[in-house]
């Protein structure tokens, strides 16, 4: 009997075989788009003096922001290979560029960690030319951006990419990409055979965690969900930047239990030794490059809750009040210009 599922055999990364039209990239659009209906319902219900120039102004800067901190971040930090690194170090502006040995590639490599990071200084810097208040415009996105989170997720998945560690649980997939194991190896042939897998031949496809899902479940849908319940039940601003922030790294840093780190990087932090290789779960006390920013995340998002329950002007402002009409604009300004003429009689007969 198998206890995996394969993965489907229909699902391609191009979304018309032959063209470089892929499927990941038409996610990140339904992600960002997502975002950006969630955002406008926001300033819309709580009547945010916010027109939709400045709002389209706002996540344009905020997405180009994203992704050069995400494909930066990437570079500096995942990227192993020697000659890359040092063409990037040479010629920075290949770090975006989309083709490689003539063929378009896309950005291909983008941390998430870094496109927080440069998101956050764009609604930063936005917020203060603008006149904004950051916690609230930041607040906002909190409660927008985790579902659109879910649909990049997706894209991972039907590229076959970010894949889990090997299991032998009802929930395993074998991914066609995945890396195969040599079967004469004990580990091996014990998990292929827990999995109703005969381990013959030289190398065998292990069954992995679809993690990509794990992750669109608990860091996009319910972590929105959380969120977005919460928008309007804030006990001051800020506070849903926190909760994002460490409700993220919460999430992810569990997840990260079950999904492969990068094979190039192993463990950032490996305090049990072990001669398994990373795509096996060794120990709760070896930490993959994802653990490690995601405490981060954790410890930075109940610092910036304590940060924010402090500082002035921290009481939520929930619904602006109703702007006036055209007419009644009008009307007060006449009202304004009878005061002015009544102050100045007054000046002059005195």
């Amino acid at each position: 009997m198998f206890l995996f599922a394969n993965f489907p055999s229909w699902l391609h990364p191009e979304i018309i075989p032959g063209l470089p039209v892929r499927w990941y990239g038409l996610m990140y659009i339904v992600a960002f788009a997502v975002a950006f209906l969630l955002y406008r319902k926001q300033v819309a219900e709580r009547r945010f003096p916010m027109t939709e120039d400045e709002l389209s102004g706002l996540f344009f800067w905020g997405i180009l922001a994203l992704v050069l901190g995400a494909r930066i971040f990437a570079t500096l930090v995942y990227e192993t290979d020697p000659v890359l690194r040092d063409t990037y170090r040479t010629q920075p502006w290949r770090v975006f560029w989309p083709f490689r040995d003539g063929r378009f590639t896309g950005l291909a490599g983008m941390s998430y960690h870094g496109g927080v990071i440069g998101g956050a200084v764009a609604v930063l810097v936005y917020s203060a030319v603008k006149r904004f208040d950051f916690r609230e415009t930041a607040d906002m996105f909190a409660a927008s951006i985790p579902l659109g989170y879910t649909f990049g997720r997706l894209g991972n998945f039907i590229n076959g990419e970010l894949y889990g560690r090997v299991t032998s649980g009802p929930l395993g997939m074998i991914f066609p990409y995945a890396q195969r194991f040599q079967a004469d190896i004990p580990w091996v042939r014990r998990a292929a055979e827990a999995c109703g897998i005969n381990p013959s031949g030289g190398f065998v496809n292990l069954p992995r965690h679809p993690s990509q899902l794990y992750e669109a479940l608990f860091e996009g849908v319910i972590l929105w969900a959380i969120i977005w319940l919460l928008r309007n039940r804030k006990p001051f601003k800020g506070f849903l930047v926190g909760i994002y922030l460490a409700g993220y790294g919460l999430f992810r840093f569990f997840i990260e239990y079950f999904r492969e780190p990068d094979a190039d990087l192993g463990y950032r932090i490996e305090l049990v030794k072990t001669d398994l290789p990373p795509a096996v779960f060794s120990s709760f006390f070896n930490f993959s490059t994802g653990q490690v920013f995601c405490f981060v995340m954790i410890a930075a998002g109940l610092i910036w809750i304590g940060i924010a329950s402090r500082l002035p002007g921290r009481e939520p402002v929930r619904i602006y009040p109703e702007p006036p009409d055209e007419e009644q604009q009008k009307e007060a300004q006449k009202r304004e210009e009878r005061r002015d003429r009544r102050r100045l009689r007054k000046k002059l007969g005195g």
